[in-house]
């Protein structure tokens, strides 16, 4: 793993406490991990704290199965540093697999390595990233993304689930499923699930009588939310309310609503095993065959396949195994 200036202290310890927990459960070879930096000397973190190296990027020689580059606040000044992208460049080239953790993109595209691939960062950073290397396909959405033998992956925490898909590939579901749950994780949340949901990325709204219907939203996802009737009970007209959730939400009324309702029925899809007419009638559809309808544009995958691919198999005795 590659630590410089400016490290993401979770980032680097989400890949090593997840390899190392790995080892712990039996993994068959163990990795070995190295935390190499720039010239082996310890990086500041960008908390402060300071990290020791355990070798020099520059030392690193022979076959290595995986190269992480750890991402962090100091990914610009890094992906500036012509010594460290250039290394970065070699030792990716004896690697068996390249992957970053969050902002470390920078540093891989610095050094060509994303160059027509289709990859993820922080969503924060994305839009720059794009900017700046107009040759790789930048997503924001993901929470990782594989493309070939490169992987990356979004903000912080999003380190682990990489890092399990890693010890699944490389032994198995149950060793996965065990360094889940000592880390107190998810088994395994899939790669394309949104980095931020609809309940994080718009601000719960400032404006008292918006944060009203949308609190009544929420809560009601069931009810009848038309506009006309979202604008009776706040006591204002349709178009002025399509004009507040304009102004405050960034999406009209209705728009606000269908969200809602899918990202609802995406999670009790994963959570539960409930019919999807059920699911349907929960979150405010009027049969199973209007939430496919609506759910499948928006995700890509039909509402049965999506639980399919989302939730946790079962294996012998009941366990789940990461999916």
């Amino acid at each position: 793993m590659v630590g410089f200036d400016g490290i993401e202290l979770i980032d680097v310890a989400c890949v090593t406490s997840g390899f190392e927990h790995a080892n712990r459960q039996g993994a068959v070879p163990p990795y070995r991990v190295v935390f190499a930096t720039p010239v082996g000397r310890p990086v500041r973190s960008d908390t402060g704290l300071e990290v020791r190296g355990q070798g020099r990027l520059d030392g690193i020689e022979g076959r290595v199965d995986t190269l992480v580059v750890s991402g962090g606040l100091g990914h610009e000044a890094a992906s500036a540093n012509a010594r460290l992208v250039g290394q970065v460049r070699r030792v990716a080239a004896l690697s068996r697999r390249v992957a970053s953790v969050c902002t470390g993109a920078t540093v891989l595209a610095a050094a060509g390595l994303l160059d027509g691939r289709r990859v993820t960062t922080h969503w924060h950073y994305a839009t720059e990233l794009a900017r700046r290397y107009p040759r790789v396909d930048v997503d924001p959405a993901p929470i990782y993304l594989r493309d070939g033998v490169v992987s990356t992956s979004g903000g912080v925490t999003a380190a682990l689930d990489l890092t399990l898909a890693f010890v699944e590939e490389d032994h198995g579901p149950e060793v996965a499923r065990r360094v889940a749950m000592g880390m107190v994780t998810y088994l395994h949340r899939p790669g394309d699930q949104a980095q931020v949901s609809l309940f994080t990325r718009v601000p719960r709204p400032e404006q008292v009588l918006v944060r009203r219907v949308v609190d009544h939203v929420v809560a009601h996802l069931d009810a009848d939310l038309g506009t006309a009737g979202l604008a009776a009970s706040a006591g204002v007209s349709e178009r002025h309310l399509s004009r507040l959730f304009a102004e405050h939400v960034g999406r009209t009324p209705a728009r606000f609503v269908r969200d809602a309702r899918l990202e609802a029925a995406s999670r009790l899809l994963v959570a539960t095993r409930e019919p999807l007419t059920d699911v349907a009638r929960q979150c405010g559809f009027a049969s199973a065959e209007a939430l496919r309808q609506a759910f499948t544009p928006r995700f890509g995958l039909p509402p049965s396949r999506f639980r399919a691919e989302h939730t946790p198999r079962r294996g012998p005795g009941g366990t789940a195994s990461v999916h």
